[in-house]
């Protein structure tokens, strides 16, 4: 772990709108979707999605994900990104609809958590994180050797969200 690591996860979290979640069918096969996402200070994911999508079906019958944070803006080589293990649930208390909302469209914004509940078309869902980590690379004499993850401390970036 080292500081670079803990804040420039922070600002890849805060900066790139899109996570790519990755789940397993039923089958057992791979399955990866692109989310645009919210987060909190606790390093909760959100993402609202079709409730018939093949992620949400996947979620639905098994909870573990990764997810991949990736920063593909910088040029070729540099790229970085947060890996997050978590487990995922459907958000179904209509404060905390509302909240994820708020973080999105503003503090003042209003709109029916019914929007995401019972038989809504669409779903919000929470990844809550267990391990995180960033990529990193070995470089030897300007030639690139490995790239490897560091796993980063939870409570950290979670501290850093605060701020």
């Amino acid at each position: 772990m080292s500081e670079y690591h803990d804040k420039r996860a922070v600002e890849i979290i805060r900066q790139i709108r899109y996570a790519t979640l990755a789940t397993v069918t039923p089958e057992g096969l791979p399955w990866n979707s692109p989310v645009a996402h919210e987060y909190d200070n606790d390093l909760n994911i959100y993402w609202v999605s079709d409730k018939e999508g093949q992620h949400s079906k996947n979620v639905t019958a098994n909870n573990r994900v990764f997810i991949v944070i990736y920063d593909s803006t910088v040029p070729e080589g540099d790229g970085e990104g947060v890996y997050i293990q978590a487990n995922v649930e459907q958000v179904t208390d209509p404060e905390e609809i509302l909240k994820v909302r708020r973080i999105k469209k503003g503090s003042h914004f209003e709109q029916s958590p019914d929007t995401f509940l019972g038989e809504s078309i669409r779903y919000m869902y929470k990844a809550v994180p267990e391990k995180v980590w960033m990529n990193d690379a070995e470089v030897t004499d300007g030639v690139f050797i490995r790239d490897y993850r560091v796993e980063i401390s939870l409570e950290t970036i979670r501290g850093l969200l605060s701020e």
